[in-house]
């Protein structure tokens, strides 16, 4: 498809998903839109367009409600009748959809965190008008944000700073306490093509080897 329009190429891959899915099997989405979507989880992840959740994970259509913003950040609860998009998004989900796990997916090579660690070393980043702002979720969030850290480093207290932040609304504290709501922390390296998964007890981020995921 070398050379095909960009539009071209997305009326292809909806071609593919009308005979993969819909063709294949179009009483499953008869019944997604009879009794609305019930996923069990929720991931916030960042918009970057080479981290796509429901790719990574193989999740299908209903499975997972998503969030996608600059860095996979959580902003803190705020009800202030302004713009909360994401904010709205959580409570959607966890309130009325009541999924049972929310994830925060933190991946390798971030933009955003690219832009703040900039920020913190001192140099001046292009101008823009809603970036560092956004990005400053993570500087006032009161977990430790290291200036000189290794990229990863700050990507994945990122991530840290989004679960902790998650606990500052309230009815996402209260269903977590009532057991009926877990958070994650996940990290993506594209590079090694791992998933490292936050263990709080331990603060730290441990290795998941897909092999061992899997039982015979």
């Amino acid at each position: 498809m070398e050379g095909m329009a960009c539009c071209d190429r997305f009326l292809v891959g909806f071609h593919w998903f009308w005979k993969r899915y819909y063709l294949q099997n179009p009483q499953w989405f008869a019944s997604l839109v009879d009794a609305g979507q019930r996923p069990r989880a929720m991931v916030v992840a960042c918009s970057d367009s080479r981290v796509d959740p429901a790719i990574l994970f193989g999740a299908e259509p209903g499975e997972i409600f998503v969030i996608r913003n600059v860095a996979n950040l959580v902003p803190p609860y705020e009800p202030d009748g302004r713009h909360h998009g994401t904010s709205a998004a959580l409570e959607f989900a966890v309130r009325d959809l009541q999924v049972r796990d929310l994830l925060v997916l933190g991946h390798s090579q971030c933009g955003g965190m690219r832009a703040l660690h900039d920020h913190l070393a001192g140099k001046n980043p292009a101008e823009r008008e809603f970036i560092l702002p956004w990005m400053s979720i993570l500087a006032h969030s009161g977990v430790s944000v290291p200036a000189s850290a290794p990229s990863h480093v700050l990507e994945q207290t990122g991530i840290r700073a989004s679960i902790a932040n998650l606990r500052g609304f309230p009815w996402v504290k209260r269903r977590e306490t009532e057991g009926l709501l877990t958070l994650h922390g996940w990290w993506f390296d594209m590079s090694a093509g791992q998933l490292w998964r936050l263990d709080e007890t331990r603060a730290t981020f441990e290795l998941l080897d897909p092999r061992a995921l899997i039982k015979d």
